[in-house]
């Protein structure tokens, strides 16, 4: 083995070197918890000086990382966050977790990993190991990191290790956290892998790895095409039932019981999370380049993203049904995160519901006890409300009470006893009322 090589793994694992993690969202900061837990010392960095600030003084933005854990390594002094990214020189190990989002044409946007890859390498020194965890196309680290990290004289492999190791991060999920979520790994060259492979050996619990860079962002994208394919399908399968008069929910169930050849998905008001939306577009725009229509992944795509209007048709129907116009309505959306129990709006499909019921001038309000404020969206910059308390009066006084999100804690079955309309869009409520629409 390669003398360097040797002295970086005995280094991790007698954990004598430094973390930093850029990009301190829903996938930088657990990723910061589980190393902080396995006994390395970390630094956080990111642009947002809020965020540095809140995690500097011991608070979370975060759910499911709980600020009295961050508080108590903070005490310890083996974890502060900054935005003096030139301490980048002073870490051993880089991981990357920006945001990889699309622009207005659904073509990959790179800024944010290109920034950041000029900015390490301004600071790159011998002996570093650089891994991008965000999600993108076949090709980015070799293709895009590379030779900006090149530029410095470095050597990848030799003086310093490139890889690339797709997040899997999953937010609310008690059985699967970060450290019990086997880890892809692929490095540029062999001793790029070892490196790599062995940092992420020491804080999870299996690690994959694989043949290059380019598999392991392949698999990544995978690994969301297949949940944004099955989605779809069973997302028009809905809609196909309805119009036959057949419950979707029942027939998921029925079919559930089958042992093999079978994995239930389910519908809902479309499909949210930073991943399954942006994902397989990443590989459309790719595909372009060895000529290859993805008929799949775009037929997919335009059904989920269908979804927020079907929710918004079948409500407009069920108010016109007794009497009532959109214009004028009251609406209340209850749930804007974008899946249940947890805080994450990222591509919520909430969004885009009371976006289009706003254009129809209906009145709008939400309610979600982990949102306490909607604002700040790249695609909706005028959509700035506050979560509204959920009593039997609102309810009442509403004209069509829309589930878009269906968190534990809320007793769905008295929303619908006090509500004059519900459109469930997630099977919230089990029992069949006249004042309940699955949609």
């Amino acid at each position: 083995m390669n003398q360097k090589v040797s002295n970086f793994l005995k280094r991790i694992n007698k954990r004598e070197i430094k973390v930093g993690v850029i990009g301190l969202g829903y996938v930088g900061l657990p990723l910061v918890r589980i190393f902080l837990q396995k006994g390395f010392e970390v630094v956080g960095f990111d642009i947002d000086r809020r965020k540095v600030e809140w995690l500097n003084q011991g608070k979370s933005y975060i759910l499911h990382v709980r600020a009295e854990e961050l508080k108590s390594y903070l005490d310890q002094g083996k974890f502060r966050a900054t935005a003096d990214f030139s301490e980048l020189a002073g870490m051993d190990a880089i991981l990357i977790c920006v945001p990889t989002p699309l622009d207005a044409h659904r073509n990959p946007d790179l800024t944010f990993v290109i920034q950041t890859t000029e900015t390490i390498a301004r600071y790159l020194r011998p002996g570093q190991l650089v891994v991008l965890e965000s999600t993108t196309y076949p090709g980015t680290t070799d293709e895009v990191m590379l030779p900006i990290l090149a530029r410095t004289g470095l050597k990848v492999g030799e003086d310093f290790y490139l890889a690339y190791s797709p997040e899997r991060e999953n937010p609310g999920d008690k059985n699967f956290s970060t450290e019990k979520i086997p880890k892809v790994v692929g490095g540029l060259t062999r001793h790029c892998l070892e490196v790599a492979r062995a940092l992420y050996d020491e804080v999870v619990v299996k690690t994959v790895p694989v043949s290059s860079t380019r598999v392991a962002e392949a698999t990544k994208l995978l690994e969301n095409i297949f949940r944004s394919v099955n989605i779809a399908m069973v997302n028009e399968m809905k809609m196909i039932f309805d119009r036959l008069g057949i419950d979707i929910w029942e027939v998921i169930e029925a079919a559930s019981t089958k042992p093999f050849g079978f994995m239930p998905f389910y519908p809902g008001p479309g499909y949210g999370g930073h991943c399954i939306p942006v994902d397989p577009f990443y590989l459309t725009w790719k595909a372009k380049e060895v000529d290859f229509p993805t008929k799949f992944i775009e037929l997919a795509g335009e059904i989920n993203t269908r979804m927020p209007y079907y929710v918004v048709d079948r409500t407009i129907e069920a108010l016109n049904a007794r009497g009532k116009a959109i214009n004028g309505a009251k609406i209340l959306v209850l749930g804007i995160a974008y899946k249940k129990d947890v805080d994450d709006q990222r591509e919520s499909p909430a969004l885009k519901i009371i976006s289009l019921f706003k254009k129809r001038g209906a009145r709008v309000s939400y309610h979600d006890p982990y949102v306490p404020h909607s604002f700040g969206h790249r695609e909706y910059p005028d959509l700035d409300l506050k979560s509204v308390p959920l009593t039997a009066r609102r309810l009442r006084q509403s004209d069509a009470v829309v589930i878009a999100t269906d968190h534990s804690i809320i007793d769905y079955n008295w929303v619908a006893r006090n509500s004059p309309l519900v459109i469930d869009t997630r099977n919230a409520i089990k029992k069949k009322r006249k004042n309940v629409i699955k949609a």
